[in-house]
């Protein structure tokens, strides 16, 4: 079962690349300008998710795909990467996987002369996490030349 963190993340990555969810069943489409604000998603995307996980918004899907974001929360659905282009994609866990990738109309995609999608990252934690590899790397040398 997809979890809402994987639907989001989902939704971000294709943001990033100028798909649209549509809701309240096509009437309206939902593109933030903005889906990264330094190590979390930005207001707009958060407001946009609001709007999609609303019940008054009807069914809501990926442009180019065909299952809702509430079919894609239930244990028949897990998200992966596309086998093409490594984006994330929505797979039927029993059956036929979807048609196609959402990557289908896209041209030029995928691109591996610029950045893919990402995640927000939290630089704090990063940074730390490299130190952290830095003093155990300089432990275990250390550790080595007393031959421990």
């Amino acid at each position: 079962m997809a979890s809402q963190n994987q639907i989001r993340q989902y939704l971000a990555y294709w943001f990033q690349l100028g798909k649209k969810v549509l809701i309240r069943n096509g009437a309206e489409a939902l593109l933030p300008k903005s889906v990264i604000s330094g190590d979390r998603y930005s207001k707009e995307f958060e407001e946009c998710w609001e709007k999609i996980i609303a019940p008054n918004s009807g069914d809501c899907y990926l442009e180019g795909t065909n299952e809702t974001i509430a079919q894609l929360l239930t244990p028949a659905w897990t998200i992966d990467p596309c086998v093409r282009c490594t984006m994330p994609i929505p797979v039927h866990r029993v059956g036929m996987p979807p048609e196609c990738c959402p990557c289908f109309d896209l041209p030029n995609w995928p691109d591996t002369e610029i950045p893919k999608p990402r995640s927000p990252v939290s630089t704090q934690s990063q940074l730390l996490n490299i130190c952290n590899r830095l003093i155990n790397k300089s432990d275990r040398e250390g550790k080595e030349k007393m031959g421990m």
